[in-house]
């Protein structure tokens, strides 16, 4: 038999093939090595680490002793320093980026303040100090019911299982001021005992009962997007209980969740200007993101939004909850091979075409609403109106579901993009029947106000915004000092 010295030296290539051969297989095994201690580490950590936590635990930090890396990246978003072209972590001003929204939601609480929301770390902070829960004082407990408490701390599932849901919703929102101090965390999504996603908010387990379906049987992976669809959706606050319910029966495209709200002629106010009952769009994430091609393609919100990530040797979902365009490598590219500027010139592309629309519905509506005032002033009535009303109505819902959502023109610009431009479509049909009704009446030509500032649109209204401002600036400066010390008195007595 001849040796491998031999064959080596008549035949070069089988050297080289040999050292290949042999170098492959000395990073196979070091690769397999360095799997199986990680492995050994990610054992070690998910079972050595972990300690029991309260059914009830609401405290963020309790659960990052046992989770420290989820805690850490989830701390992260307090931080509010990116800024994409249509979004980010900013808290901007959106009125008055966009004054067109004041004379919009005119009569609506959105007209008093419209910010681009912070993230997770920072929901029960900015509920307290938005203009729209107004000033509650002892005597009169504000107009916001307890309801709009419930997307934004891990609270809130303790408070309903001590209440129940009904109870808790009936209440107002500053009563529960005192309970709701921990903002959107770990209990809102996770079971404390094992880990396991879950809905911990009844909305949802409601919704998809009315339709038939039973949310237990989801798989992780759906129910990595429908732990977000507990609060990433519309939803309006039925009856007097304002009892928080998903409009979902029929469907949840716009079509469908209109139809639900004309059958039980519902509508969140109505306009100050046109005496449209109209309806507020909430922020319907999940519906519309169900319609784009990445939810098309089995992808989940998680997927881009709290992507995988390694530190230590340690595999962990990332819990900081932000856009993916600041986070392009972990998100975008585990699955697209273009560069990080390039994906980042493809979203901004479909943004910038679809707010180009936006933009020319708003202009719509706002001339709609204004001749709608002057027809009213100038003797047209609630007959000839309707079919006017009608038409804002739905061109008007069709704006705000397209924009209420975060990254609606991303997730799904194709259907954004038409439902936009149905809107236009009801907008103009809606000033062609007051064309006809000016003609009627004689009535002169509409002068369109200023409205480039939101100071000035408010102005139009007549809302009286130094009094909003002072009254907000006592309330937190006098009430809600008093509900921190009550919620951190009531967490100094709990298991530590």
């Amino acid at each position: 038999m001849k040796s491998m010295q031999d064959l080596t030296g008549k035949r070069p290539w089988l050297a080289a093939l040999f050292f290949v051969a042999t170098v492959a297989v000395g990073i196979g095994a070091g690769l397999l090595l360095s799997s199986v201690a990680t492995r050994k580490a990610e054992a070690r950590f998910a079972y050595t680490t972990r300690t029991d936590i309260a059914a009830d635990e609401s405290r963020n930090e309790i659960w990052g002793r046992s989770y420290p890396l989820e805690y850490e990246s989830w701390k992260k978003t307090e931080d509010t320093t990116f800024q994409s072209e249509f979004g980010g972590a900013r808290n901007t001003d959106l009125l008055e980026k966009d004054p067109r929204m004041v004379v919009l939601w005119a009569g609506y609480a959105f007209s008093k303040e419209y910010n681009h929301p912070h993230g997770h770390a920072w929901a029960v902070k900015d509920i307290r100090k938005i203009l729209r829960t107004g000033a509650p004082n002892d005597t009169d407990k504000g107009p916001q019911p307890a309801t709009c408490w419930t997307c934004k701390s891990p609270d809130v599932p303790r408070l309903m299982a001590k209440m129940g849901a009904a109870d808790f919703y009936h209440k107002k929102w500053s009563e529960l001021g005192p309970e709701v101090i921990n903002p959107i965390g770990c209990l809102d999504c996770h079971d404390p005992k094992t880990m396991a996603l879950r809905v911990s908010r009844p909305a949802l387990v409601e919704a998809f009962q009315r339709q038939g379906k039973d949310i237990t049987k989801a798989s992780h992976a759906e129910m990595r997007s429908l732990v977000c669809a507990q609060c990433h959706v519309e939803y309006y606050f039925k009856g007097p209980g304002k009892y928080l319910t998903f409009p979902w029966d029929s469907g949840t495209s716009v079509e469908k969740i209109e139809a639900y709200y004309d059958t039980i002629k519902f509508s969140d106010w109505t306009h100050a200007l046109s005496r449209t009952p109209l309806l507020k769009a909430q922020h319907p994430d999940y519906e519309v993101f169900q319609m784009g091609i990445h939810a098309q393609r089995g992808l989940s919100c998680a997927d881009c939004h709290m992507p995988y990530s390694t530190q230590g040797g340690q595999k962990f979902s990332d819990h900081h909850v932000q856009s993916p365009l600041n986070n392009i490598a972990n998100s975008c590219q585990v699955c697209h091979r273009q560069d990080a500027d390039e994906l980042r010139r493809n979203v901004y592309e479909r943004q910038r075409k679809v707010d180009e629309e936006n933009i020319r519905l708003e202009d719509v509506l706002v001339r709609a609403h204004l001749e709608a005032k002057a027809a009213w002033d100038h003797g047209a009535d609630s007959i000839e109106m309707a079919p006017v009303l009608a038409l804002i109505r739905r061109a008007q819902w069709r704006w705000d579901f397209a924009n209420a959502g975060h990254g609606n023109s991303f997730h799904a610009p194709v259907e954004i993009a038409r439902m936009l431009a149905h809107g236009i479509g009801f907008g103009q049909e809606a000033r062609v029947e007051l064309a006809r009704i000016f003609a009627k009446h004689q009535i002169p030509e509409v002068a369109y106000p200023d409205i480039s500032t939101k100071a000035k649109a408010q102005e139009l209204l007549g809302m009286k915004m130094d009094k909003l401002k002072a009254d907000k600036q006592v309330f937190l400066e006098k009430v809600v000092p008093q509900w921190v010390r009550a919620g951190q008195e009531r967490e100094a007595k709990l298991p530590q």
